[in-house]
């Protein structure tokens, strides 16, 4: 199991998501930021419209993904 935080995830806060695969954080990380979203959550939804605008070019959020993929992949297991 590894840890990251929303803001490690291009989010806004440093709640923790535990998991043991990429794939299961990074939808830990999209429920939680579509929560913030209902919440009107100021600092959330700035990232969320950096997040839209990085959607704009494929190629900027295919490396951005998979910068984040190996951010996580790079991470000690928790103890």
């Amino acid at each position: 199991m590894k840890t990251m935080t929303c803001k490690q995830l291009g989010g806004a806060c440093e709640m923790q998501f535990h998991a043991n695969t990429f794939e299961e954080i990074a939808e830990m990380s999209k429920k939680h930021g579509m929560e913030m979203f209902q919440k009107g959550d100021e600092p959330h939804l700035k990232a969320i419209h950096e997040m839209q605008e990085l959607m704009k070019l494929p190629e900027s959020m295919n490396a951005w993904f998979e910068d984040r993929k190996r951010a996580f992949e790079e991470l000690a297991e928790n103890e």
